[in-house]
């Protein structure tokens, strides 16, 4: 895809946007960015939202925690004519549904509607703990969006190269692998490991993973035997095809010679000379 002409710098200003919105006062009139409660029911929910796993366990201890201390970070909302979406904070708006408040202190920004998506996946990769694979779902289609290379990515998000690299690469695993994943029954390291083994071996070794508690470093061990194995059995398997060819290749030619043939091996071939006629013909009937 070729780079779209200054959507690396749309992209930054975007996040500066999303940024300058979080650092709004309630007090600040000079801004068209407000800050104000809105009833939780008049809020939407974003349907460009890249997170699609919320924990339970987490949500519930964020929900005690906004009932203790009040929510500490509005979450950003656009105004629409039949009332808001959510553009940032879902972890926040659902775990204030949880604690049963009716309203939600919120930043009511000024975005254009193509930047909605852009927004809502920079900010779940700034602020939010997305899983791996939407993470690296969350790079992959902000490279698709803008036409932008992994460095240029690395600048604007302020996240390694190496970072984002290994992160997309986890998408070249199988589902069933990517699921373990998500479910955090195998770690970053551990997916890391079964890059590059196909979905059978993959999802071996996945559940060997799994069911043994092994360590990324004896997941390694595990995989690079596996290897090693591989390579010897393609070694010997047509050492051993060869060794039997050449022994059947071998009694023919004392077959024949028995059979009055002037029969030899050579390389391999089996070469047959026939001193007439009549014992070429000969052998044709011992085909038969």
């Amino acid at each position: 895809m070729a780079k779209k002409s200054g959507l690396g710098k749309g992209l930054s200003a975007i996040l500066e946007d999303v940024e300058d919105a979080y650092k709004q006062d309630l007090d600040d009139n000079k801004s068209s960015t407000l800050v104000k409660e809105i009833p939780i029911d008049q809020i939407k929910a974003n349907p460009y939202q890249p997170r699609k796993v919320f924990e339970e366990e987490a949500l519930r201890d964020l929900s005690h925690s906004i009932l203790k201390h009040g929510l500490l970070q509005p979450i950003v909302v656009v105004e629409k004519p039949d009332g808001y979406m959510l553009i940032a904070g879902e972890r926040r708006l659902r775990a204030s549904k949880l604690a049963d408040l009716e309203s939600i202190k919120a930043v009511v920004a000024d975005f254009e509607e193509e930047h909605l998506r852009e927004l809502a996946l920079i900010e779940n990769i700034q602020r939010e703990n997305l899983n791996p694979i939407e993470l690296a779902n969350s790079y992959q289609e902000l490279i698709e969006q803008y036409g932008i290379t992994q460095e240029e990515l690395s600048d604007i998000i302020h996240k390694s190269r190496s970072q984002i690299t290994n992160t997309i690469r986890l998408l070249k695993l199988s589902d069933y692998t990517q699921k373990l994943l998500t479910d955090a029954k195998i770690t970053q390291g551990h997916a890391r490991v079964l890059i590059g083994l196909d979905e059978k071996k993959q999802q071996l070794i996945a559940d060997t993973i799994v069911g043994q508690k092994l360590s990324v470093r004896d997941s390694e061990e595990l995989v690079k035997n596996l290897k090693e194995h591989e390579a010897s059995t393609a070694h010997i398997r047509p050492l051993k095809e060869k060794n039997e060819s050449y022994q059947a290749l071998m009694i023919a030619v004392d077959e024949l010679r028995d059979a009055g043939f002037q029969a030899k091996k050579s390389s391999h071939k089996l070469i047959i000379d026939f001193s007439d006629e009549r014992e070429a013909e000969r052998f044709l009937e011992l085909l038969k």
